[in-house]
């Protein structure tokens, strides 16, 4: 098809489009990122990566610096049970050096950059326009209030219960090589090492976050930097589908049920590979299909947790759960890490 500016546009610059970029440049195809915001970027964000997206990332050429993970350790005050990652470990990663990680392997594959923010889409049989580019394709990877989402008419819809996200950073020794989770009878802290003397802690919760509903954790950073907070939510959002025509959603845009696994940039590494695939084989249904598939388990185990904590009647009570039968916490530990 002639007059097109590439064969695929992908709109936004974060880790789910690049890894898009990577993936569509390795099929040998041209491609333009449109992104408003300078890299690297940051956001909310539990910044570990799970021993499967990982080695996605590095079979795209991406090795970010950053802090071994061995496992995934629960914690309420009183119990403590953890399960090692079986094949091999995971790792902590700032957001910004993750994502300056891609950009730079990306330029270094001749991706084009646009620095413009994407309000309305229009495409026919044979292309998409949008930020005044024409494109065979579009993948939009613009995050969970996406704008393209909304521009081809894809519905949305906040989920319950309604659970927000904040991250700071602690400027302490990391004194784990597990990503541990407190809970309380509030919300849960997920804290990951990112550097030696640098940790994340994002809290989840439906309320105003306060650390101190965590005194273990507390304790453990009291009196340590602590760098500026990044939010988000709702985190749950509910999406009718995943393609419209020649639109085709990854990441958080394609739908999102919560932060409390830790999955987010794995899941969004696969996705970008279907949604690759499906353009290349020209059959955009197929990433349709293969959607659920890919998110099967994190949903499954995601809304059990977050369903199980939800009342603060049954939240003390997941902890020693997991504690009294550890076999089943390292079994999701496992299917969580792939």
């Amino acid at each position: 098809m002639s007059g097109v500016d590439a064969d695929l546009l992908i709109v936004g610059g974060g880790p789910a489009g690049l890894a898009a970029a990577l993936y569509a440049r390795q099929q040998g195809l041209s491609v333009i990122v449109a992104e408003p915001r300078d890299t690297p970027i940051d956001k909310a964000c539990g910044e570990g990566l799970m021993p499967g997206g990982l080695a996605a990332l590095t079979s795209l050429g991406v090795d970010p610096a950053g802090a071994p993970l061995r496992g995934i350790a629960y914690l309420d005050g009183r119990h403590r049970v953890e399960a090692a990652f079986r094949d091999g470990p995971g790792r902590g990663v700032r957001r910004t050096t993750l994502h300056a990680a891609l950009a730079d392997q990306a330029k270094r594959h001749d991706v084009r950059w646009i620095t413009k923010r994407v309000s309305t889409v229009d495409q026919d049989d044979d292309g998409v326009t949008a930020a005044g580019v024409r494109a065979r394709w579009l993948i939009a990877a613009d995050g969970l209030h996406s704008t393209v989402r909304r521009a081809v008419g894809i519905g949305c819809v906040a989920g319950t219960p309604r659970r927000y996200g904040v991250r700071w950073h602690y400027r302490v020794p990391a004194w784990s090589e597990f990503v541990e989770v407190y809970w309380s009878r509030w919300g849960e802290a997920y804290v990951t090492p990112v550097e030696p003397d640098l940790v994340g802690v994002a809290i989840l919760s439906r309320g105003r976050p306060d650390l101190d509903w965590f005194p273990q954790l507390s304790a453990r950073v009291a009196g340590a930097r602590r760098g500026p907070a990044r939010g988000c939510g709702p985190m749950r959002q509910v999406v009718s589908r995943r393609v419209d025509g020649r639109v085709l959603l990854v990441g958080d845009a394609a739908g999102y049920e919560d932060a409390l696994t830790g999955e987010g940039i794995s899941l969004a590494v696969r996705q970008a590979s279907a949604a690759v695939a499906a353009i290349t084989a020209g059959n955009p249904a197929a990433y349709e299909r293969a959607w659920p598939r890919i998110t099967r388990r994190y949903r499954l185990l995601t809304r059990v947790l977050v369903l199980a904590g939800a009342p603060q009647l049954t939240r003390p009570a997941v902890v020693p759960a997991c504690a009294l039968a550890p076999g089943v916490f390292e079994r999701a530990v496992h299917l969580l890490a792939h």
